[in-house]
């Protein structure tokens, strides 16, 4: 099951042109595999941002539901205020820049994994899920970090929604910090 969100982060970063393909052993032969994705538009970048958010809050909610500690409850909570907060602040740019977020395949792909590891994720409770929960939050957040260091902020056009990124890669690096402390504690 980790490997099921660790392909959703890869996805995101293979899709948006191979950032993370260290990211787990497993993903190098993948990350050869792959070719090089066209480049992406800004209307796109918002929405891959956009589904990528909206993934980890629907684990985060998951977390929520299923798990007992009060570590995971904490870092499930944050993760749903602050990337409700970023898919706020993305909407509301994109809306003043009159641009329609675009749906795309890597977006598609983000989904169809995410749909994977919400089915193998609920099979789990306890002390499994609370540790399978903390590892994939981890995996997916070195993921994405490098997805939008790597790809998604250099490609996009719009000074707002490159600034906007910029912002989120912040926080994101925050949460991958804060993951690997919940892994750790976990052990």
């Amino acid at each position: 099951m980790t490997r099921i969100f660790v392909a959703t982060a890869l996805s995101l970063a293979l899709a948006a042109g191979g950032a993370a393909a260290q990211t787990a052993p497993a993903a190098k032969p993948a990350a050869k595999a792959a070719a090089p994705a066209a480049k992406l538009n800004d209307a796109q970048i918002a929405h891959i941002v956009y589904t990528a958010d909206t993934i980890d809050i629907d684990a985060a909610n998951h977390a929520l539901l299923v798990s007992a500690n009060p570590k995971v409850r904490a870092f499930a909570q944050e993760m749903v205020r602050d990337h409700t907060a970023v898919n706020e602040k993305a909407l509301a740019l994109a809306k003043s820049l009159n641009m329609k977020p675009e749906d795309n395949p890597t977006s598609k792909k983000l989904m169809e994994h995410a749909q994977a590891k919400t089915k193998d994720m609920s099979q789990l409770s306890g002390m499994a899920f609370d540790q399978a929960y903390a590892a994939n939050e981890l995996a997916y957040h070195k993921a994405v970090n490098a997805a939008l260091a790597q790809n998604l902020i250099p490609a996009a056009q719009n000074a707002e929604l490159k600034a906007l990124l910029l912002t989120g890669q912040k926080l994101f690096k925050e949460h991958e910090a804060h993951a690997a402390t919940l892994v750790q504690s976990l052990k």
